[in-house]
């Protein structure tokens, strides 16, 4: 288990596989709260207070991804019970996300910062046929990804360009879709590759 403090509100933990064998939980089993997963969780969440001062405090944002070779990714979110004032919403988005993501929610959110790099991720990503929605938030662009869309041997070289040109945010689909601006709701990745060529 390794513990990053990524914000003054955010931990993101990484558990292996073999973490996991070792504990007696599959990698099917990560997605169901039973009393193992439970365990895990409050043994993370003790690891990360001892290791990086991190203590959950208050309602917190829960989001788990799947790397095929690596293990799975947590970031947990200490968020705020009410949403921002409209005087707060030029805050980071560390403080953005006030709601517990689905559990069963298989999109995972990129952040990309000029519109020529969502091209550039675009034409990089059309030869995959992964599920796609398109954001603006505070002049930023929200890439979401369906998981379940592509499969463990597309899962690396999809997640290296996304890296390459965004970076992965904390924010959910559900925040997304009830705060920022909707671009593109379906099929992103075909459409701006179709509509805007390469310079």
């Amino acid at each position: 288990m390794r513990i990053e403090r990524i914000a003054r509100d955010k931990v993101r933990i990484f558990i292996s596989y073999e973490d996991l064998e070792r504990r007696g939980i599959d990698r099917d089993e990560i997605w169901h709260n039973g009393k193992k997963v439970q365990e895990l969780f409050w043994d993370m969440m003790e690891t990360a207070y001892e290791e990086v001062g991190f203590e959950v405090a208050g309602p917190i944002s829960i989001e788990a991804f799947t790397m095929p070779q690596e293990g799975v990714v947590v970031i947990v979110t200490r968020v705020p019970s009410l949403p921002a004032r409209k005087d707060e919403e030029d805050e980071s988005e560390e403080t953005m996300d006030f709601e517990l993501p689905d559990p069963l929610d298989s999109n995972f959110v990129f952040k990309i910062r000029d519109f020529e790099d969502v091209v550039l991720i675009a034409h990089a990503l059309v030869e995959y046929a992964i599920v796609t929605r398109l954001f603006m938030y505070n002049e930023a662009y929200y890439l979401t990804v369906d998981e379940n869309s592509m499969s463990d041997d597309e899962y690396d070289s999809i997640w290296a360009i996304l890296q390459e040109y965004g970076e992965f945010s904390g924010l959910t689909p559900t925040w997304l879709e009830e705060y920022a601006k909707t671009i593109l709701a379906r099929d992103a990745i075909q459409t701006i590759a179709d509509r805007f060529s390469l310079r």
